[in-house]
């Protein structure tokens, strides 16, 4: 892959992935702008997502972050964090594929438990993983996600990479050439 070709770097994968992390280390690298779906879908609903889940539903969530996925890659030149379950859409995961350079961060289940509850068994649940076996809620839901994670552009596993370490290889996959003047 030419770096010229790299319209948007977009990262996917299960919440506590990384997304956001990697897209500052990337911000940070490049100069391109970062775009956190989810805090421009909480901008857009002006309250905090587990409330649209709780009031609204998680159909009326995705419909918003579909709205919200295809403003976002109309433009060129960004780093996008997309939702944890976004790419499973389908109408979202084309979106995605058509616009940028999709790279998925791979993280074990175990991983993704340790940063969701930080070590604290008692922490507060993030919606989809209310009620119930926090890590076996999120074994099933990876499961599910699975084929369509497949379909990203890249994978990188990032259970023993830092943000900037996936960053570096999300970096090395794009090519040289991509710079703060790309």
């Amino acid at each position: 892959m030419q770096a010229d070709q790299v319209r948007n770097i977009i990262l996917v994968g299960f919440m506590a992935s990384g997304k956001s992390s990697v897209g500052r280390a990337l911000s940070r690298r490049i100069g391109w702008p970062r775009v956190d779906a989810d805090e421009e879908i909480v901008s857009r609903a002006g309250r905090p997502i587990a409330d649209i889940f709780r009031d609204s539903g998680e159909d009326a969530f995705r419909e918003l972050e579909r709205a919200v996925m295809r403003d976002i890659c109309l433009e060129n030149g960004r780093i996008i964090a997309a939702g944890g379950g976004s790419f499973v859409d389908e109408e979202t995961r084309r979106t995605m594929l058509e616009c940028g350079t999709v790279f998925y961060l791979s993280t074990r289940p175990e991983t993704i438990h340790r940063r969701v509850t930080r070590g604290n068994p008692n922490a507060p649940a993030r919606p989809l993983l209310a009620g119930g076996d926090p890590l076996e809620r999120i074994k099933e839901l990876l499961a599910q996600r699975a084929p369509a994670y497949s379909q990203a552009h890249h994978s990188i596993e990032t259970d023993q990479l830092s943000p900037d370490q996936v960053a570096e290889a999300i970096l090395n996959i794009c090519g040289p050439g991509l710079s703060k003047s790309t």
